[in-house]
């Protein structure tokens, strides 16, 4: 009897908010296009969490579809440390942002369900909606700022997600940007009040919920790890000549790399510590290029422009100063001939024998043996280290890539 009551007076609720804010059609087609809206953004989320998955867990994942070239590409920027906030993926938090949305358009019938009656302190979800809209709008053009002038790579879905929290904020703020900030802020200090504890609670466990991402969650050490490489601009550890490691170092560590692959720029950090680190190790490099241009083995192009940046390295190695121009490729990844001679000058190569070598029969000949002898190998990604006859695919910790070449 007291819940069919309830559910009397909910419903004679929304109708009187619904006569008092929802008769106008205005006011529906606002429902319905911000619904419209922030279900395509929870679409565009969820794609961009799976990319963010296979591009930094899963060795084997092709390009998705918006890794169109070398500046707009998805799974580029999903691999920087930009791509994740407090430990969480900024997809994760979209994600998070647009069911939020879908759920205070949706609050007055919502709070009517038992168990949910606290959401009843969402009294302007417009209001709400239109804050949140404005502080997204805010972030997403400091996202895109830090995609043009500190990433260089641009996120096509990315960008599609800050079109869609302009749109959202352009329909939710029809009755100007400072009426509903004071609404849902007044509106904010009113629930806080009328719901204290509740809201201690909410902070302290939202608090422990983001330490544990950024500090403690099973992944979490290893990232940070790997952060530390990740944000590298150059190689701090770069060794000189053909050489890496000790010659008559007793343990052996082939790597197999693609210069266009952006883990195989932190693991080739990661490589030179290494040896630096254990005097008795000695690496044996091949080329593995994921381009088509070269590579007859994959069946669609991955990392277009990696067959061109092996040669140079082979042109390098031909004048004695192969992991100089190897880190200097990772690091500058030039476009073209042109840009790959003025590296080779700024090593003080011989630029003739440097063009001569970067298209003769004989470096083709080269790559193509490497290639062959990496298939034979069993290798099927990029970077894959071998030591003591077993594979490892994929960028690992520093701390457990030692743990596993010094075999501990």
């Amino acid at each position: 009897m007291e819940q069919h009551q309830y559910k009397e007076n909910c419903n004679e609720q929304i109708n009187k908010q619904n006569q008092e804010t929802c008769s106008a059609t205005t006011t529906s087609n606002q429902r319905k296009t911000l619904t419209i809206l922030s279900i395509l953004g929870l679409i565009c989320t969820i794609k961009l969490a799976i990319i963010y998955f296979q591009s930094n867990y899963n060795p084997y994942s092709t390009p998705s579809f918006c890794a169109i070239n070398d500046f707009v590409d998805c799974d580029s920027v999903a691999t920087t440390t930009k791509s994740v906030f407090l430990g969480i993926p900024l997809a994760y938090w979209g994600m998070f942002l647009y069911s939020f949305i879908l759920m205070l358009l949706n609050v007055e019938k919502l709070s009517c369900k038992k168990g949910l009656g606290l959401l009843k302190v969402f009294k302007n979800p417009i209001s709400y909606i239109s804050a949140l809209s404005i502080i997204s709008v805010i972030l997403s053009v400091w996202l895109a700022i830090t995609s043009f002038f500190i990433i260089h790579k641009l996120c096509l879905l990315c960008f599609v997600t800050y079109f869609i929290n302009f749109g959202i904020m352009i329909v939710a703020t029809k009755e100007g940007f400072k009426k509903s900030l004071k609404e849902s802020f007044v509106d904010f200090i009113d629930g806080v009040k009328n719901y204290t504890l509740p809201f201690i609670v909410a902070i302290i466990l939202a608090g422990l919920f983001l330490s544990y991402t950024t500090f403690a969650m099973p992944f979490a050490s290893r990232r940070l790890s790997i952060k530390h490489f990740m944000t590298m601009k150059t190689n701090p550890y770069k060794a000189k000549g053909n050489l890496l490691g000790n010659k008559n170092g007793k343990i052996r560590l082939d790597v197999y790399t693609d210069f266009v692959c952006p883990h195989c720029f932190f693991y080739n950090i990661m490589m030179h510590k290494l040896v630096k680190d254990n005097k008795n190790i000695y690496v044996v490099h091949h080329n593995f290029p994921l381009d088509t241009e070269c590579n007859p083995y994959i069946d669609e192009q991955m990392h277009k422009g990696a067959c061109r940046m092996a040669k140079y390295g082979i042109a390098g190695e031909n004048q004695g100063k192969y992991w100089e121009m190897a880190s200097a490729l990772f690091e500058t990844q030039p476009k073209n001939d042109d840009e790959a001679i003025k590296l080779a000058k700024s090593l003080n190569l011989d630029i003739n024998k440097f063009k001569s070598d970067i298209h003769s029969e004989m470096t083709a000949k080269r790559l193509r043996t490497e290639i062959d002898s990496a298939i034979a190998n069993e290798i099927d990604g990029t970077p894959t280290f071998v030591v003591n006859g077993e594979h490892y695919t994929g960028v690992k910790p520093y701390y457990e890539f030692k743990r596993i070449v010094e075999g501990k």
